[in-house]
């Protein structure tokens, strides 16, 4: 029985998936994929799994995420899930599939939040100066 453990991040989310041989099911913090999240992150983590549909169906999921909004999190998922099942399939064929339909499915997003500057309260606007 194979197993496949793959990491993924972005911005602040951090997803770590488990795959394993087994029925199809998709379990995101414990929660089943049906029942996840808002209709557009619920549709964002389908893709690489309906792009993939030929071993979507054989292996089980788990996933654990955390840090960050919805958004980011469903993100942060969907490369997770992209990256198992290329592991997986061990296919170039799935891996071009990817990455010809979005790159971010495979290669994650290195975009970070900038941050504050010393004695300011926002990372670019400067403190307005009053000569009066």
């Amino acid at each position: 029985m194979k197993i496949i453990n793959v990491s993924g991040k972005r911005k602040r989310a951090i997803a770590r998936a488990t795959l394993r041989e087994g029925k199809g099911i998709v379990r995101i913090n414990s929660m089943n994929l049906e029942t996840y999240g808002p209709k557009l992150a619920n549709m964002m983590i389908k893709e690489p799994l309906i792009l993939a549909s030929e071993f979507a169906g054989k292996v089980d999921i788990d996933i654990f995420v955390q840090g960050g909004g919805w958004h980011s999190q469903a993100d942060a998922i969907r490369l997770v899930v992209a990256r198992a099942l290329v592991q997986y399939s061990g296919s170039k064929a799935l891996k071009q599939k990817f990455l010809e339909y979005d790159r971010h499915l495979l290669v994650s997003d290195i975009r970070r939040a900038e941050r504050s500057k010393p004695n300011d309260s926002k990372p670019r606007a400067a403190r307005q100066k009053s000569y009066r």
